[in-house]
């Protein structure tokens, strides 16, 4: 947030952002008014995503929607006193970004001292899932919102204005993990739309916790603010009751009209009959584009697909046919987790674990995005909350280095991605008229200059520190050096606008 702002309305950012790193009660975005937030009416001198180096353009702001964009030749306005204006410095305008697949209650446990006896010893999914089940017998409500607070807080920081949150429910945890996700969802209302997935990584049909994970799981889809049904079929334990889990989720998404989103094909064997087939017979069986058509189907990890012959994949691409189905790859988590080689085989082949999703997008029509997952935990201990970080390592991972295939891989964690999880307002292009205005303003982040990135390729390349984030049109979030951009104009007509402060010129 622009801090400057924020002290003229008697709130101290620092102060508030210290709190909420202490063990204190966490405060958010969501307990500061609406109105102390700095309104953003005009951003001046940028450059905008996909339009070109040269052009510099300033971006007209109303009431949360883009007005208008013009560029050097169309500027003519008249500003009145009450507009809250941004020098963009020339730097780049791009659309805010997403996390279409993250853990809201499993985050940090690596660094979160309750938990440092639940290290890592061999680093597979089996381990994983047992530490996070031993921690998760140790949760709280005030631990959960703590670490909840560390993730959105540096989710935010980085562009971030829309997520997807997965919250656990099950005999373990029961509803806590829940209570937690709507309260910080309803903290952060005006920070950033977070959907709430009410999510089973239990089994749901083995086991003896099997007939209440399932009560619970419909407990939690009856309460306000739950947007999204989510399982895990392959934990089950045959393939019979996999399939039942898959029928139950479809059925409980349509019977309390939500989204729908499977962790599925969370494997590399080939010898292995793909679940992916039966989700999409059986979503067409259920009529879903006549029963739930306006809800988003998404299908994580999926890294079984990635032995796919071409041929395989055109026919799910066929029949998938007009359902809404989006593929989230988890690069973090899936490169962490799969394909590593036994110990006797020399460590020399190790299969690429996870989706190829600008593939999967450019060469065979599917809808996808790619995703963080986990950070901080034994599933991900890498990482960050960065969307852009995962793009940026894409390049390598996926082979796609061009100017084009950098295009993708940042819409893969900012509008495909929004898409993909049906945000309540999209904003494809980012600047289009009447688009919400969700943004992200890039810069160098070195006082008196430094490189600039004048296209978006070279943002994706080497994402740049130093951010000024908008949502709804209100700067929510901003590195130092953008906090002095950020002025209140006096009433004016001109041609050309006037110079701000810059910080180049150190004033």
């Amino acid at each position: 947030m622009a801090t400057q702002f924020l002290k003229s309305h008697g709130i101290n950012l620092e102060d508030e952002i210290s709190k909420v790193q202490s063990s204190g009660d966490p405060v958010t975005p969501g307990s500061i008014p609406t109105s102390a937030l700095s309104a953003v009416t005009e951003i001046r001198r940028v450059r905008i995503a996909g339009s070109g180096p040269e052009l510099i353009w300033d971006v007209s702001i109303k009431s949360g929607g883009v007005v208008r964009a013009l560029h050097d030749a169309e500027k003519a306005r008249i500003l009145t006193s009450d507009t809250h204006v941004v020098d963009g410095q020339n730097a780049i305008l791009a659309p805010s970004l997403c996390h279409p697949h993250i853990h809201l209650d499993k985050c940090f446990l690596l660094y979160d001292p309750e938990y440092s006896d639940l290290s890592i010893e061999k680093g597979d999914l089996t381990e994983a899932l047992s530490l996070t089940a031993r921690a998760k017998a140790r949760f709280t409500a005030e631990d959960l919102e703590r670490r909840g607070c560390w993730l959105i807080n540096e989710s935010i920081a980085a562009g971030v204005t829309c997520m997807r949150a997965f919250v656990e429910v099950d005999a373990s945890v029961r509803l806590k993990c829940l209570d937690a996700g709507l309260k910080l969802k309803h903290d952060y209302r005006d920070a950033c739309e977070i959907q709430i997935c009410a999510f089973a990584q239990d089994p749901l049909f083995s086991g003896e916790d099997a007939v209440e994970g399932r009560r619970l799981m419909e407990e939690a889809l009856g309460r306000d603010g739950v947007d999204v049904v989510g399982t895990t079929p392959y934990v089950e334990a045959s393939e019979d009751l996999m399939r039942k889990n898959v029928d139950w989720a479809i059925e409980m998404a349509m019977k309390y009209g939500e989204h729908l989103d499977l962790h599925l094909d969370y494997h590399l064997d080939a010898n292995k009959e793909p679940m992916v087939y039966y989700v999409i017979d059986a979503l067409h069986g259920r009529q879903w584009m006549r029963e739930n058509r306006a809800k988003k189907i998404v299908l994580g990890h999926c890294t079984r697909l990635t032995l796919f012959t071409k041929d395989q994949w055109h026919n799910l691409r066929t029949r998938i046919g007009d359902l809404p189905v989006s593929f989230i790859g988890l690069p973090m988590s899936d490169l962490f987790m799969m394909g590593k080689p036994s110990d006797d085989r020399g460590g020399g082949e190790r299969v690429r674990g996870t989706l190829q999703i600008p593939q999967m997008i450019q060469q065979y029509g599917f809808e996808g995005a790619i995703g963080i997952n986990n950070v901080g935990n034994a599933f991900t201990p890498h990482g960050s909350c960065d969307p852009l970080a995962i793009a940026s390592m894409g390049v390598g991972a996926y082979h796609a280095g061009t100017e084009h295939n950098a295009a993708i891989l940042y819409e893969t964690v900012s509008t495909r991605a929004k898409v993909a999880i049906g945000c309540r307002e999209l904003n494809k292009s980012g600047t289009q008229d009447g688009g919400r205005g969700d943004f992200v303003l890039f810069r160098s982040g070195l006082v008196g200059g430094g490189r600039v990135r004048r296209t978006l390729q070279q943002v994706v390349y080497d994402p740049p520190k130093s951010r000024l984030v908008l949502y709804k049109g209100h700067a929510v979030s901003s590195s130092a050096e953008f906090q002095r951009t950020v002025r209140k104009s006096p009433a004016e007509r001109e041609i050309e606008g006037p110079r701000l402060p810059s910080i180049e010129s150190g004033s």
